[in-house]
């Protein structure tokens, strides 16, 4: 099984996609966490180019979200809600809505993660919102890590046993979310 992980951070070091990598790391023997690189390379979306053929990173994005098995989005918050540039990549893969686009249908998990003490608790509602009118199938259980700063090591590791534990609770509720809903197609 393969799972696209997306990071709605486009930080260097970033706690979200330290926390992907450590998703990566705790993933059971058979499935494959992959990262997914160019968030920053999406252009805004504009229903105007829809008709267009999409930009190359429009259409990767969309590949590796058609091709993956289920979706793992990490998103940090801010003023409250998602950053503008994972909410681009949610619209164009959203996009033709419908059957035919990468996320209808598609398992997903959101978690995230803050400085602050609600570890982006309202980005990760907004975006399972999104996710869902989007098509995808999106998990109701989030992960919100607070203080995210005190529970990553210097080398952006993930130190915090508590974290790692529902982290693993996560990705096996996304591994039966997919099974679950293979069963039933």
């Amino acid at each position: 099984m393969r799972v696209l992980a997306i990071s709605g951070s486009l930080r260097a070091a970033s706690h979200n996609t330290a926390l992907l990598r450590a998703a990566a790391q705790l993933a059971p023997e058979g499935v494959e966490v992959e990262l997914y690189h160019g968030l920053d390379l999406l252009p805004p979306f504009n229903e105007d180019d829809e008709a267009d053929l999409p930009a190359p990173e429009v259409a990767r994005l969309r590949d590796a979200i058609a091709s993956a098995d289920a979706v793992l989005i990490s998103t940090p918050e801010y003023n409250g809600t998602v950053p503008g540039q994972l909410k681009h990549a949610v619209d164009w893969a959203s996009r033709p809505y419908g059957p035919g686009a990468a996320l209808w249908g598609k398992p997903t998990a959101v978690i995230g993660a803050s400085t602050t003490d609600y570890g982006a608790m309202w980005a990760q509602d907004h975006l399972r919102k999104a996710l869902g009118i989007a098509g995808a199938r999106a998990l109701e259980a989030d992960l919100p890590v607070g203080k995210a700063q005190h529970r990553f090591d210097e080398e952006g590791s993930l130190s915090d046993p508590d974290t790692a534990e529902r982290l693993t609770e996560i990705l096996t509720a996304l591994i039966d979310h997919r099974h679950e809903l293979s069963r039933a197609a």
